[in-house]
C-alpha cells in the first residue's frame, strides 16, 4: 500500500509502502489526528514513520500513486 503524508510547513511529503491495508492505516491516522498523539507506521522495509498527529496537513492512502510530468494527455 502506498501512502504520501503530507505535513504543514514542510515543503515535501513522505511517501513510503506498507503492508497494512488501507482501513488499517487509515485508522491509524485518524486516531492519531484526533487524539493530537503521533502517527506511528510501519513500512515495508521495517522503518517506523513517526508524524504528529496535528502537524498532518493530508493523507493519500492507495495501492498506487501515478505522477505525470510536463504537458499533455495521458
Amino acid at each position: 500500500m502506498d501512502i504520501e503524508l503530507g505535513i504543514q510547513n514542510v515543503a515535501r511529503p513522505v511517501n513510503f509502502s506498507s503492508d497494512e491495508g488501507a482501513d488499517k492505516i487509515g485508522s491509524i491516522i485518524a486516531d492519531a489526528v484526533a487524539n493530537q498523539t503521533m502517527i506511528d507506521i510501519t513500512d515495508s522495509k521495517g522503518r517506523r514513520i513517526l508524524v504528529p498527529g496535528r502537524a498532518l496537513g493530508y493523507a493519500t492512502i492507495g495501492s498506487e500513486t501515478r505522477h505525470a510530468v510536463g504537458f499533455g494527455a495521458l
